[in-house]
């Protein structure tokens, strides 16, 4: 499986592309978007194959965006500022939809449940993952991230800083991952702590399951390394290296079979799960990498199941499919 570049955008945004998502197709647009966000404030939506611009920028977001979601209807989308707020807002129109607060803390990585119920959230120096249902976004629970047994106890109680969340695809587990390298996973349906994952020990700043095992953890680590894990059985399935600095953004492919990567090392890198190896490697950007996205099916007709964006400090954005 090879990537092959379709299209790059130099200064798509005013400052650097912290964040990326793309939007399912919906039944009002037969095709799917990427939205990008940076901290120039604004969150941006482009065409799926030639990068054009889908709409005026959206503003709203104080202190830059540094984190996307899209629900899954394909309808709205959740930016996170680094003032503690989440928007949600229209993609088509960019009008606000709700702003939630989460201060005193900040809010880093976002995602919507599967079926698009609830928005949690990393959330950051408040040691746990907050969780709003998208009917009236209303706060449903506040998950802690305990210490691991035999971890010490430091000044702000957990020690915890969490920085990136994911839901299984069933919706029945919930993982996050903190600036300790601790990723904890919780019994979602029961909102319901249920153990640790070992391994890593440096931030943990992207993570996703596996589309198609709902049991299967994939972890991007400032270590340099992606660690697959069964997050149900409390496993660790394997690991993978090649970046030579951090691993700041992880996806996977639709049929589960190839991650993509993004790294401070400036790369993006394809990998083969089975192979536990990095097959490609591409150089389109020139600063780190913050975001890699993959296409989800269904994609409409203007995203197939193989295409793949990433996006940088450099203010680019990059568009490859992969076959």
């Amino acid at each position: 499986m090879k990537l092959a570049g379709l299209k790059s955008v130099d200064g798509a945004h005013e400052d650097s592309i912290w964040a990326a998502a793309w939007v399912p197709a919906a039944d009002h647009r037969p095709t799917a978007l990427l939205l990008t966000g940076s901290i120039d404030e604004t969150v941006r939506a482009w065409q799926p194959d030639d990068l054009a611009a889908a709409s005026p920028p959206a503003g709203g977001h104080a202190l830059g965006v540094i984190s996307l979601a899209a629900h899954p209807a394909g309808v709205i989308a959740a930016a996170v500022s680094i003032d503690s707020h989440v928007r949600v807002f229209d993609v088509d129109s960019g009008a606000s939809v709700a702003t939630l607060d989460a201060a005193p803390s900040e809010v880093w990585g976002v995602q919507f449940h599967p079926k698009g119920v609830a928005l949690a959230a990393a959330g950051g120096g408040s040691g746990s993952v907050k969780l709003w249902d998208t009917e009236k976004w209303q706060p449903i629970a506040s998950l802690p991230v305990p210490r691991p047994e035999g971890a010490r106890a430091d000044k702000t109680g957990s020690g915890k800083f969490v920085l990136s969340v994911a839901w299984s695809p069933d919706g029945k587990l919930l993982a996050c991952g903190s600036m300790d390298g601790t990723i904890a996973v919780y019994d979602a349906v029961r909102m319901k702590f249920l153990h640790h994952l070992e391994g890593h020990h440096m931030p943990v700043r992207s993570m996703v399951f596996s589309p198609v095992d709902p049991h299967v953890l994939l972890t991007g680590c400032d270590d340099s390394h992606i660690h697959i894990y069964d997050a149900k059985e409390k496993g660790l399935i394997g690991a993978m290296s090649g970046h030579a600095s951090w691993v700041l953004s992880i996806d996977v492919s639709p049929d589960g079979m190839t991650v993509a990567t993004g790294s401070s090392d400036r790369t993006v890198r394809l990998w083969d799960i089975n192979a536990r190896a990095s097959v490609q490697t591409m150089s389109n950007h020139s600063d780190q990498v913050w975001a890699v996205v993959a296409s989800r099916p269904p994609g409409g007709e203007g995203v197939r199941a193989g295409r793949l964006a990433s996006a940088s400090d450099d203010k680019s954005i990059s568009l490859y499919d992969y076959s």
